[in-house]
């Protein structure tokens, strides 16, 4: 079967189609698996499909959420869904399935999504390439011969290439917000504690992770955050409820909002020319939505930086003990990527090293929220190169040290907001000669995701972007 104008329509449209008895959720899941295996042969970013226990859940009865019968994948990358197969990116751990559901698993069957597999990670989300000894490479649906992004990249090539409107993602480093650049899509890393991370942990990656998802519409993004915000049972900390539902958000006023450009990178990156080409873009559109637009500097001292980095190597660390638990015996090359293994090696910091990588972040935190006295958004490039090609931020490059070195690339503007805890965006508002999305982003103050929906929805309108298709499309 098809459904008519099924790439047109995001998740409110298809959860609105549901309710109304005009299309089903099963025919809505048909859908989407047939067009999930028209194209993942070309782009390898769905792994362990759960087509049967998806079509037993509708039989069941999905609840009657927000999102109900709307198709969903999962990244796999510590989203525990219960009696279900994951692996994290990582060969030891091939097959491995959870107990229980995580939290965020939870509120996403509440909400009435139809999940019905996992999309491809980097083994441990260690990379912003989505390549793995395991699963392989996954594609890029705008040029095949380039990465689309890590560490969900399955995510985004799933939706960019017409599989489903939106699916989940994770980001500590940038993981959410560099693939939605590398695809054309909207994607938002939200404030530190604004989604649960529970039960089995109380924050990811020593708060410099957090989960939601990469989406063709920005109202679905607001959608989704709406249905899973707030903290679980024990939580160790939570972001101040919102004034008003994110999708309240959308459509309101934004001229008089104060945004400043920072184009310098850090960790020392140069910039290319499409990635400031697409700044201007996205300055020249906020100047014609009425807002004030300036150029400004946020200097960050080195030590700060290197702060960000150290919690990295610490949970590296931590995760290949924990996998040397589960084997009996240490690690290998054969059980954990090399280079990923070798960053875990490395790493000898102490416990007072930790103690002063958390001070670091925190004191990175709030020099990030003095800079927003004076301002109400952030513009920055998402990255500082488009979409590079496959192989170059692989954690099995021959040359560890030049891998490393790419990642820290294409994180050098990303990064710094997982340390402070800020919410920030990738708005796909710029293509390059090559054809190639360039994304621009859009940060604001620890807890202000309600002024990231806000500009996104009038952006979204004066410079629409859903339209666009790429080349691997599921049609």
């Amino acid at each position: 079967m098809t459904i008519e104008g099924y790439a047109d329509l995001d998740a409110t449209d298809l959860a609105g189609l549901v309710a109304r008895g005009e299309l089903s959720a099963l025919e809505v899941l048909e859908e989407a698996v047939e067009r999930a295996e028209r194209v993942n042969s070309s782009l390898n970013a769905l792994v362990y499909p759960w087509y049967d226990h998806a079509w037993a859940r509708i039989r069941d009865g999905l609840p009657e959420g927000p999102l109900h019968g709307v198709p969903f994948l999962l990244k796999d990358l510590y989203q525990d869904y219960e009696g279900q197969k994951q692996s994290n990116g990582c060969r030891a751990l091939a097959g491995t399935v959870a107990e229980s559901d995580s939290e965020m698993v939870s509120r996403y069957k509440a909400a009435g999504l139809s999940i019905f597999g996992r999309t491809t990670s980097p083994e441990f989300g260690l990379s912003t390439t989505t390549e793995s000894a395991l699963h392989g490479r996954t594609r890029n649906p705008w040029n095949p011969e380039l990465t689309s992004g890590g560490s969900s990249g399955g995510a985004s090539s799933m939706v960019a290439a017409g599989v489903l409107p939106i699916a989940n993602a994770s980001d500590g480093g940038g993981s959410i917000r560099v693939p939605a650049s590398c695809t054309g899509l909207f994607g938002l890393k939200p404030t530190r504690g604004r989604n649960p991370m529970g039960p089995l942990v109380g924050e990811g990656w020593s708060g410099l992770a957090t989960v939601h998802a990469v989406s063709r519409s920005v109202r679905d993004s607001a959608l989704l955050l709406d249905c899973t915000a707030g903290p679980d049972i024990g939580a160790p900390y939570w972001a101040a409820p919102p004034k008003r539902p994110f999708v309240e958000e959308l459509g309101r006023e934004v001229a008089g909002m104060k945004a400043a450009i920072v184009r310098e990178a850090w960790f020392g990156v140069e910039t290319h020319p499409d990635c400031l080409a697409a700044v201007d873009r996205a300055a020249e559109l906020c100047r014609g939505l009425g807002l004030e637009v300036e150029e400004a500097s946020l200097p960050i001292p080195r030590a700060l930086l290197d702060a960000d980095m150290q919690i990295i190597y610490s949970n590296a660390r931590e995760t290949v003990e924990l996998v040397e638990q589960v084997l009996g015996r240490p690690a290998t090359g054969e059980d954990v990527e090399k280079n990923n293994l070798a960053m875990a090696r490395r790493d000898r910091s102490t416990g007072a090293d930790y103690v002063r990588a958390l001070n670091g972040i925190h004191a990175l935190g709030r020099l990030v929220a003095r800079f927003f006295l004076d301002f109400d958004l952030l513009i920055t490039p998402t990255m500082p190169v488009p979409p590079m090609p496959l192989g170059l931020l692989s954690p099995s490059r021959e040359d560890a040290e030049a891998q490393w070195r790419d990642v820290m690339r294409t994180i050098a503007f990303t990064s710094v907001f997982n340390a402070s805890g800020n919410p920030a965006a990738s708005i796909p508002l710029h293509w390059n000669a090559d054809g190639l999305p360039i994304g621009v982003q859009f940060v604001a103050p620890y807890g202000g995701e309600a002024a990231l929906f806000r500009i996104a929805s009038a952006l979204e309108q004066a410079a629409p972007w859903a339209h666009r298709r790429p080349p691997i499309h599921a049609g």
